[in-house]
């Protein structure tokens, strides 16, 4: 896949606006990110000043995208595993040659409300609302190639206690991206109302070594001002709530 840095967006659809996805083929390569070749030591020196600032942030690996191409619904893309630390530094300036790409499962109650959890204070996005997910990692890279789904069961399971088999998804998955950072998203439809869902999800936040969840909430609408939302939420809730119906 060749794509220019100046025009590597060249094709995608608007910004902020949800697209149907028809297929997706994101390849894991061996190596290094050349973003974490060429900044390797500003990204150490700006993760000092991180955890300086926050030291229960932990410097993992994760799936980072270097090539991605967005035509006629088909994502295709080019990734390298690569230490948070150069992501954060990366995520502070977003230039070309770099994208974040992650997946939503997003979960709908029967009594139609969009299921999602909170940040805690000691995240990487402290306070923030938006469906249960988490970057990508090792645990997500199949015959040399990301499982988009496998990722998405299992972050929603760590995180929520939920598990996506009780759920009934919708065929297909839709995408929306701003500023570099690409969601891919797919609904699943749980046969528990929200009160429901809520009360399973914070028995599960006090039995769970998981501690970077802060609550949950049921979304009832699009208002952008309900929650301090995720960017990523915004087109999402807009599309669900408005524009799809």
């Amino acid at each position: 896949m060749t794509v220019s840095k100046q025009n590597d967006r060249a094709g995608w659809p608007p910004e902020s606006t949800v697209f149907p996805v028809s297929s997706i083929e994101l390849a894991v390569l061996s190596g290094e990110h050349p973003f974490h070749i060429r900044e390797q030591e500003a990204a150490q020196e700006n993760w000092a000043r991180e955890i300086a600032a926050n030291p229960s942030l932990f410097d993992g690996r994760m799936i980072f995208q270097h090539r991605l191409s967005i035509a006629d619904g088909a994502v295709k893309g080019e990734a390298y595993v690569t230490p948070f630390s150069t992501f954060l530094w990366w995520r502070k300036q977003r230039p070309p040659g770099g994208f974040h790409l992650f997946a939503f499962a997003v979960a709908v109650s029967s009594d139609g409300a969009l299921i999602a959890i909170r940040m805690a204070p000691h995240t990487a996005n402290p306070g923030q609302v938006y469906c249960a997910a988490g970057s990508m990692d090792e645990n997500d890279i199949v015959d040399g190639h990301c499982d988009v789904e496998g990722n998405m069961r299992r972050e929603v399971l760590e995180e929520t206690g939920l598990d996506l088999n009780d759920a009934v998804p919708e065929s297909g998955y839709y995408g929306t991206h701003v500023n570099r950072s690409v969601t891919l998203f797919r609904i699943f439809r749980f046969p528990w109302t929200a009160e429901d869902m809520l009360r399973r999800i914070e028995a599960h936040m006090l039995v769970s070594e998981e501690d970077e969840v802060d609550g949950v909430v049921a979304i009832r609408s699009a208002d952008p001002a309900a929650h301090r939302y995720n960017i990523a939420m915004l087109p999402i809730l807009a599309w669900f709530f408005g524009e799809r119906k």
